[in-house]
């Protein structure tokens, strides 16, 4: 009986160790010189692509904000906003593993927010983890967490990041 409970934990061990590993590598790399000239991102489908003359270099799966139906119409909504936007620009020194921010809020957004008497939000970002927690990897995505940013993991935030020149367009979509 004892060799049988020893040999289940054993497994169970390795089961654990297995599912660590999985969730910090990267068995499919993007290349090194790969530039995307489009981001898409599906909000229902948990997916971000990088596209490149319409062709997708890689997908990666995405944790959204905490309620993520529907676009963002104000400040802490927990909603990741919908439409057409841009990466303005590349922030090392962020909260989180490297971030992009998205061109949130626009003027159309600024306007409908004003209309309903409610500031806009902004800080939209495609990020990583929360530093000092990378070693949460893609578990991270088991449910949306971000305040409305759009979340990947360490290692992917890195290949995003190289790969994604300020000025790209970014369709965040239902």
């Amino acid at each position: 009986m004892f060799k049988v409970l020893l040999s289940i934990v054993v497994l169970l061990c390795l089961l654990a160790i297995a599912a660590m590993i999985g969730a910090h590598c990267n068995l499919h790399p993007l290349p090194p010189n790969a530039v995307a000239d489009r981001i898409r991102v599906d909000k229902a489908a948990r997916r971000l692509a990088l596209l490149r003359r319409d062709t997708i270099l890689k997908t990666y799966r995405v944790a959204l904000g905490g309620a993520p139906v529907g676009p963002k119409e104000q400040e802490g909504d927990q909603r990741t906003p919908e439409g057409l936007y841009r990466i303005d620009f590349h922030k090392e020194d962020s909260d989180y593993h490297l971030a992009l921010h998205v061109s949130y809020p626009e003027q159309r957004d600024i306007d409908r927010a004003a209309a309903q008497g409610v500031p806009p939000g902004s800080d939209i970002m495609i990020h990583g983890i929360r530093n000092g927690r990378g070693w949460i990897g893609a578990f991270h995505r088991r449910a949306d967490w971000t305040a409305g940013c759009i979340a990947v993991t360490d290692f992917e935030i890195e290949e995003i990041f190289r790969a994604v020149p300020d000025g790209t367009p970014i369709e965040i979509r239902p």
